[in-house]
């Protein structure tokens, strides 16, 4: 099992970097690029990375610079990333009626932390065609706003940000301004915010709300109502608490900013801050420049974007089940509880071990690469902290600092991205499967600490 364990966080990080590799060298042909546009490797590798890594930054302007072909090729980095190698893989095997043996789906197993082996390739297959169910849901809704604006390039157009906004990648072709020029747009809006909040939830709670949903039958034939898990539970409340929480600190802090929300009436306030506190759980997508934001609100939004969507999902960041288990695990201890528990059950201690690594991983990355990145770069320190946070949690809102980048500072931006990406993931599979050796502790000891 140790075996399979560590290949499986191989596979992983290999499949981005390949992803990612493909990816720069498609970007560099000159059939990628539209007449007259060119781009370095520097670029093209920041893009292809950032689109695999569905992360959404970007140091060229993506509508304006890649031609349809390059444009096709972003796309498809980005479902990739954004379902992932091993999902990805699955279907592949499936879609060319490959044998899955017992290795792939041990890989399986391992990547979305199951208990069991049964069923796991059907899984995969739900998992895809929900994505494409939603993303095409999606697409319909923003057809209804881009043909009419576009015409036929409407199709692409609304294709394209549908997936962008479902795999939480935030790049967009409308002229590197994002959806701001659709502030007041409800439907570009509500649909967007809508594709961020499902992909965010994470696949195994879509199973869970259908399970409880169901009706269900005993052996007497009468109906009865299945409890929801902890997991789901602790999602939703977080993930709805989060974005209510990001929605009324902005309307307190940007209120009265001319620059932000000032000039708005009240309802398109409550909207533009709703998009803005949804968008903060790694999708990208504004409605508002990050630059305009008064400091205030920017710290919240660091915040927000380290915590990230909830896991299983699209979305980057620690996750907020990581967060909510630190913080009852904290509680616990300071009111001399000897188990950390959340809604009436109790959590491994292994559990709580795996979020301290995540979020110390996490944490330490941004610390070193964003003193890093500040040592090359001539740069405001709070657009570089949040270009950095922005990274590591696979957001792609800036301040505007990406598009001034040296190149040192690109391969810097880069390197977050990708570590980011599978940083979370690969260290909570490392500690998915049993120990397998042998098991003993040393003498104990006191250390003062606080």
């Amino acid at each position: 099992m140790k075996r399979h364990r560590h290949t499986t966080t191989g596979i992983i990080m290999l499949g981005f970097l390949l992803g990612a590799a493909a990816g720069t060298i498609c970007l560099l042909l000159p059939i990628s690029l539209k007449p007259g546009c060119k781009v370095d490797f520097f670029d093209a590798l920041f893009v292809a990375m950032s689109s695999v890594c569905v992360t959404g930054l970007s140091t060229v302007n993506v509508g304006q610079t890649f031609s349809a072909f390059g444009q096709v090729v972003l796309l498809f980095l980005i479902q990739f990333g954004g379902l992932g190698i091993v999902t990805f893989t699955t279907l592949v095997l499936c879609l060319f009626h490959r044998k899955i043996t017992l290795a792939d789906r041990m890989v399986i197993q391992n990547a979305y932390n199951l208990d069991t082996l049964s069923g796991l390739v059907r899984l995969t297959m739900r998992i895809f065609k929900v994505t494409l169910g939603l993303e095409g849901l999606g697409a319909v809704g923003y057809a209804l706003v881009f043909i009419p604006e576009y015409g036929v390039k409407g199709i692409w157009y609304s294709i394209f940000h549908a997936v962008s906004a479902f795999c939480n990648a935030g790049i967009d072709l409308l002229g590197g301004n994002s959806f701001c020029n659709y502030v007041d747009n409800g439907m570009v809006n509500l649909v967007t915010i809508f594709l961020i909040i499902v992909s965010g939830l994470g696949f195994p709670v879509y199973w869970e709300i259908l399970r409880v949903l169901c009706p269900h039958k005993n052996t007497d034939g009468h109906i009865y109502s299945r409890k929801m898990n902890l997991q789901a539970k602790i999602v939703l409340v977080t993930t709805f608490s989060l974005i209510l929480s990001g929605t009324i600190l902005t309307l307190l802090f940007e209120y009265n900013n001319p620059d932000t929300l000032g000039k708005m009436g009240w309802g398109q306030k409550v909207m533009a801050a709703l998009f803005q506190s949804v968008t903060l759980r790694t999708a990208g997508f504004a409605t508002i420049g990050q630059e305009a934001f008064r400091p205030a609100s920017s710290l919240v939004y660091l915040v927000l974007m380290f915590i990230g969507g909830s896991p299983a999902g699209t979305a980057g960041g620690v996750k907020t089940v990581t967060i909510v288990l630190l913080l009852a695990s904290m509680f616990a201890n300071i009111s001399g509880k000897r188990d950390v528990s959340i809604m009436h059950r109790k959590v491994a201690d292994e559990t709580i071990r795996r979020c301290v690594a995540i979020v110390t991983f996490s944490f330490s990355v941004l610390l070193v690469l964003t003193t890093a990145l500040l040592a090359v770069q001539n740069s405001n320190f709070l657009d570089t902290v949040y270009e950095m946070t922005s990274a590591i949690a696979t957001v792609g809102l800036s301040r505007g600092l990406t598009g001034s980048l040296n190149s040192v500072g690109k391969l810097i931006v880069t390197l977050t991205m990708f570590l980011g990406r599978i940083g979370p993931i690969t260290l909570a599979l490392a500690f998915n499967s049993n120990h397998t050796g042998k098991d003993f502790s040393y003498a104990g000891s006191k250390v003062i600490i606080g």
